[in-house]
């Protein structure tokens, strides 16, 4: 069966999940995911993508970015992807791959779509029984949206500014988003937009893709999807 082809598109948010190789473990201590997230910031940085959200799991990451020039984003995890890998395997006496070849994406509507994402992303670690509460896990952009952490590598989408006109609002608002988890209705849609390459968001926002790409975005199935994980 031929791959579905990614959609990306410039300055629209896209949630990109790349996972290890077979599941098998990415980050093996604090140093490693420090470098990750280092050369995350010099790589979108150099592609002219804004990173809005992430998370960094054992086995995996979450990032939510928006493109200025969407056809830079596959160089962006390339060439992250090599160096760090490289740095795995000289510091773990290590050979082969690290990733799974081919990241998963997904266009996101802005607004209730958009921060429903941001909150799957951040509570990856919640889900996943490491944490009880995302402020517990170092490794997030919670700390920076809900606490009011410095970070300069984080570029707040203009939905998250709109919670509020001065930060504390803004960051008191966000943390009531998170007094109940995301419904299962929500969490099935972003894990099936994911798993087949389509957009986040409702039937308006699929038919401007569709619009924008010249062809239709292949039809969902019906049903539940089957759980993949976090």
């Amino acid at each position: 069966m031929p791959r579905r082809p990614r959609v990306h598109l410039d300055g629209l948010p896209l949630h990109i999940v790349q996972r290890g190789h077979n599941r098998q473990p990415c980050f093996f201590c604090e140093a490693d995911y420090q470098r990750y997230l280092h050369w995350l910031e010099e790589a979108l940085a150099q592609a002219r993508c804004e990173l809005h959200a992430y998370v960094l799991m054992t086995n995996h990451v979450h990032l939510l970015v928006t493109p200025q020039e969407a056809q830079r984003v596959p160089g962006v995890l390339i060439s992250l992807g090599r160096r760090y890998v490289q740095h795995v395997n000289r510091v773990y006496r290590r050979t082969g791959t690290l990733w799974d070849s081919r990241y998963k994406s997904s266009l996101v509507q802005s607004g209730r779509h958009l921060l429903a994402c941001q909150r799957y992303i951040e509570l990856n670690p919640v889900r996943a029984g490491m944490v009880a509460d995302p402020a517990d896990y170092a490794w997030s952009s919670y700390h920076h949206h809900g606490l009011g952490e410095i970070n300069d590598r984080l570029t707040p989408h203009p939905d998250y500014l709109e919670l509020g006109v001065e930060p504390r609002e803004r960051q008191a608002a966000y943390r009531a988003l998170f007094d109940g988890h995301l419904d299962r209705a929500a969490l099935d849609h972003i894990r099936l937009a994911l798993n087949q390459g389509q957009p986040t968001g409702d039937s308006q926002f699929h038919a401007a893709i569709e619009a924008a790409l010249g062809r239709r975005c292949e039809a969902r199935p019906r049903g539940r999807p089957r759980a993949t994980g976090n």
